[in-house]
C-alpha cells in the first residue's frame, strides 16, 4: 500500500510542479533562470571538446554565439535592432554596452560583429566548463581587485587588437545595473580605445522591465530593442582626453535608454515561447597609465 501511494505521489509532482510554473511568479521566474544557466553550462560542456581541438581563438566564438542565439526563441524575447548599419566594420573597434542582467548574452550575441571577444571578470575563468569555454573562445579576462594587473591587461590588449584586427566588447558600468539609469562608467574601455586609437561603438540595450526583474521575480516574454549608436573616433586623442570622452559616450547612451524607457516598443507581443508563459505568472595613441581605481575595465559581474 505504502508503494502504491509512493508512486502516486511520485507522479503527482510533475503535475504540481507544472500548476505551479504557469500559476506561481516566483517558481516561474526561478524555472526560467534555471533553465538559462543550466543552457549555458550544458553547451559549454557540449562545446568544449570540439573548441578544444582548435585550441585559444577567437573564431570559437561563432560557436559560443550559435549555442546562446536560440535561448531568445526559448523564452518568447524578440530581438529589434536599430541602427545596425553603423556596426558593419571590419576593422578593430572597442564596443561599450550597458549591462542589467545575465540576459545581455542574448542582446549581445544578436548583433556581436566577427572577431569579436568580451571581456570580463577573471573569476569567470574559474568556473569549469563555461570558464573553460570563455578562454578556449579568446575572451579576455581582467582582475578587477587588482590595478595594475588591469592597466597591464588594457595595454596588452590594445596592442593584440590591431595587430590580430580584434573587436573588443566591454561593459563600462562594471556591474549589473536595474536601475532607471546607469551608473557611472569605469574608464578602462576608453583608455583602451584611445592606447590603440580605435573607435567606439555605443550600444544601449532597451530596459527589461515589461518582461524580467530579479527583485520583482519576473520571467516572462517580452521585446527587446538593441540600439547602435554612431561610432566615436579617438584618432589623435590622448590619456588626458579620455575623462571628458568617458563622460561624452555615457551621455550619449543614458540619452538613448531614457528615450526607450520612455517610449517603449510599441508592439509588444512576442513569439509564443517554448517555455510556456501564463498570464498568472507574469502578474507578479598614447599609453599613459590609468590613474584611479574607476579606470579599471567595466566588465560582467
Amino acid at each position: 500500500m505504502e508503494v502504491v501511494l509512493l508512486h502516486g505521489l511520485l507522479l503527482l509532482l510533475p503535475l504540481a510542479a507544472l500548476l505551479l510554473y504557469w500559476y506561481n511568479a516566483t517558481f516561474h521566474y526561478f524555472c526560467r533562470v534555471a533553465f538559462f544557466n543550466g543552457w549555458i553550462v550544458a553547451m559549454s560542456t557540449l562545446l568544449s571538446p570540439f573548441v578544444a581541438l582548435r585550441g585559444r581563438s577567437v573564431e570559437n566564438m561563432k560557436l559560443l554565439r550559435a549555442a546562446i542565439l536560440p535561448l531568445k526563441h526559448f523564452y518568447g524575447i524578440k530581438m529589434r535592432v536599430e541602427g545596425s548599419e553603423h556596426l558593419n566594420i571590419k576593422d578593430p573597434c572597442v564596443i561599450v554596452c550597458n549591462h542589467q542582467a545575465s540576459l545581455d548574452l542574448m542582446g549581445m550575441v544578436e548583433v556581436i560583429p566577427d572577431r569579436c571577444v568580451p571581456i570580463a571578470k577573471k573569476e569567470l575563468m574559474y568556473m569549469g566548463t563555461v570558464g573553460w569555454a570563455c578562454w578556449l573562445s579568446g575572451i579576455i579576462f581582467i582582475d578587477r581587485h587588482k590595478r595594475e594587473d588591469a592597466i597591464d591587461v588594457i595595454s596588452q590588449t590594445a596592442r593584440t587588437m590591431r595587430r590580430e584586427n580584434l573587436r573588443v566588447w566591454i561593459f563600462p558600468e562594471g556591474t549589473r545595473n536595474q536601475d532607471k539609469s546607469m551608473l557611472p562608467f569605469k574608464r578602462g574601455a576608453f583608455h583602451l580605445a584611445v592606447q590603440a586609437q580605435v573607435p567606439i561603438f555605443p550600444i544601449v540595450i532597451s530596459p527589461y522591465w515589461d518582461f524580467f526583474s530579479s527583485k520583482d521575480k519576473k520571467f516572462t516574454s517580452g521585446t527587446c530593442t538593441i540600439r547602435i549608436l554612431p561610432k566615436v573616433d579617438t584618432e589623435g586623442l590622448s590619456p588626458k582626453d579620455v575623462p571628458e570622452l568617458t563622460e561624452t559616450v555615457r551621455r550619449a547612451m543614458a540619452d538613448a535608454f531614457a528615450e526607450m524607457s520612455a517610449n517603449p516598443c510599441g508592439d509588444q507581443r512576442a513569439e509564443q515561447p517554448l517555455l510556456s508563459c501564463s498570464t498568472g505568472a507574469g502578474a507578479g595613441g598614447g599609453t599613459g597609465s590609468l590613474q584611479q581605481e574607476e579606470d579599471t575595465a567595466g566588465t560582467s559581474n
